[in-house]
């Protein structure tokens, strides 16, 4: 499911089938905002600790209780927790907002005369409630939210300006994770190589100020990516790589990151076969092209004066008679060996090739996104990214995003020792280590060799890459993790 969002009235409120209203509940219950309760909306008049426990209304932020009126619209008063200024917290109020209106319009009161940050609160509550109202299976519907900011004395026209740039902004990034999530959860069967390339195509094509190339398998081995070509070859699909350029103002000196994006769209472990049940969910191995062409897309419909060169490769990883063999060695764009002894391990192979692509750039940075490995979802879980970064202040800037987006990323050491775990006898390197030993930071000390030294980032997302069950505002499902993270990096560089 798809939804609009607009600013409104509390005329047009009314109208509505379903009103939200956020309350601050503490020891003393609920406390409902002077010019909410003045607003016209039947709402009870005393919101006590001892009604909010008979109507099961909690401290816990989201927790919702659902006035139904046979005449006017249904009330669903939605708790903030003590705090109504957060903005993860609005976008919990969003999402519960959604559910508790199934699939009717609805509108969330905003009360602003306390507000420190209309704008970013606004953004928030149409976001959590967009990305909430994702359904693969049902993707076009005619409902809305609306958000209607109220006040006493009324909201002024600055306020009443932000409140509309925020759910503007937040429709837009909604929209970009969404369409992302749709990628990601579509059948591998569908969404080959070559299906994802013209979807990709399709939409940045319409986007002002990106250029794009999809290269072809003779394209690829005229470029000499290697590493892209051998994971692909056991496959009867046939390989692209996705170029994107976005240059707002050509010839003017702009901030300027690469970004490269994992995309293997099935992978069946290759001849080093995964078993069945670990291939259940591996049509998602392409989230990290799906998300750095949607970040690239959002920077352009949001005007961010960044520049941005997104590269993803995309392949299958099967079983076939041409398929690369433990043992085999591959040549990289940047003229480097690896010796593939799992090939299990694929991903390091194609994103060698895209980060190579990435150093010759002009970009001042790097950031590559890949479901890569399983031991990040071993070490942090399905809820945390794992983050690897070759400079601090790229790392404090991607965490910074993170906990402006709501995307959980930590930190994880790059430990030079332990290049020595993937020394070949007869290649550059290996393609693994010590198996069970350091499985992400391997992963991350190989693809950090083929960024020519500069400042780079990599975000293992295999863990929070897909939830098995619906939490807060995210749906089971594909998550699209680190577009909304990616995109406060490159609104903060921008700005």
């Amino acid at each position: 499911m798809s939804r609009t969002a607009r600013v409104s009235s509390i005329k047009e409120a009314l109208l509505l089938p379903t009103i939200a209203v956020p309350v601050v509940v503490g020891e003393g219950g609920a406390t409902l905002d002077e010019a909410i309760a003045n607003s016209g909306i039947a709402i009870p008049s005393s919101l006590s600790s001892e009604w909010c426990r008979q109507q099961g209304l909690k401290r816990d932020v989201g927790s919702t209780v659902v006035l139904r009126s046979v005449t006017g619209p249904t009330i669903a008063l939605i708790s903030l927790g003590d705090d109504d200024q957060s903005t993860t917290n609005y976008r919990l109020v969003g999402a519960s907002a959604v559910r508790a209106a199934g699939e009717n319009s609805l509108a969330v009161l905003l009360p602003t005369e306390v507000m420190k940050d209309p704008a970013g609160v606004s953004q928030a509550i149409v976001e959590g409630a967009l990305l909430a109202s994702y359904n693969f299976k049902n993707h076009d519907t005619l409902s809305s939210v609306d958000v209607v900011p109220v006040g006493a004395p009324l909201p002024t026209v600055s306020v009443h300006d932000d409140v509309t740039r925020g759910v503007e902004r937040g429709a837009l990034v909604a929209e970009a994770v969404n369409w992302a999530k749709f990628l990601i959860d579509s059948p591998a069967g569908d969404m080959t190589p070559r299906n994802l390339a013209s979807e990709i195509e399709e939409r940045l094509g319409v986007d002002a100020h990106i250029e794009m190339e999809v290269w072809t398998e003779s394209k690829i081995r005229e470029e000499r990516l290697g590493g892209l070509l051998g994971v692909g070859q056991g496959s009867a699909q046939p390989t692209r790589l996705v170029y994107a350029t976005y240059d707002p103002e050509p010839g003017v000196s702009l901030p300027h990151v690469a970004l490269v994006g994992k995309g293997v769209t099935f992978d069946s472990g290759g001849l080093s076969m995964k078993s069945p049940e670990g291939m259940m969910a591996m049509k998602t191995d392409m989230s990290g092209a799906a998300i750095v062409m949607a970040a690239t897309s959002l920077a352009s419909r949001l005007g961010l004066r960044v520049r941005i060169s997104a590269i993803a490769p995309l392949t299958e990883n099967t079983v076939g008679d041409k398929a690369t063999k433990p043992g085999d060695v591959l040549t990289i764009r940047n003229g480097m060996t690896i010796e593939v002894l799992n090939t299990d391990a694929e991903g390091r192979l194609i994103l060698a090739d895209g980060l190579s692509l990435a150093a010759e750039t002009s970009a001042d940075a790097i950031i590559d996104v890949a479901t890569l490995t399983g031991a990040q979802n071993v070490s942090l879980g399905d809820e945390v990214g794992a983050l690897f970064a070759s400079c601090d202040d790229l790392a404090d800037q991607l965490l910074d995003a993170s906990s402006r987006s709501g995307e959980a990323l930590w930190r994880m050491p790059l430990v030079d020792g332990y290049e020595s775990h993937f020394e070949s006898d007869i290649a550059d390197m290996k393609n693994m280590g010590k198996p069970p030993r350091a499985g992400s930071i391997i992963g991350a000390l190989i693809l950090r060799r083929f960024t020519a030294g500069k400042p780079w980032a990599h975000l293992d997302i295999a863990g929070p890459s897909r939830a098995d069950g619906a939490r807060g505002y995210t749906t089971k499902g594909a998550t699209a993790f680190s577009v909304r993270t990616l995109v406060e990096y490159l609104s903060a560089l921008a700005s």
